[in-house]
């Protein structure tokens, strides 16, 4: 299994990721603070969607279904 940068510690009732892992720092983030250090350029490998009305931290595709956020 591919190293996965940063992990999903908390979801909220529905399901939502709320809090976050920083594997590489140990860095525990909220989701607000995660995703402003990925608007900040700080996790390249991530990108913010607006899921409804929410912004998000979601990993950025590629070819493989098994190392995403989770």
């Amino acid at each position: 299994m591919p190293f996965k940068r940063v992990s999903v510690i908390t979801e909220d009732s529905n399901g939502r990721n709320q809090a976050f892992r920083d594997n590489v720092t140990h860095k525990n983030l909220s989701r607000p603070e995660f995703v402003r250090a990925i608007n900040q350029g700080k996790y390249p490998g991530y990108h913010v969607r607006d899921v409804h009305g929410v912004k998000t931290p979601v990993s950025n595709p590629d070819s493989s279904e098994n190392n995403n956020l989770g």
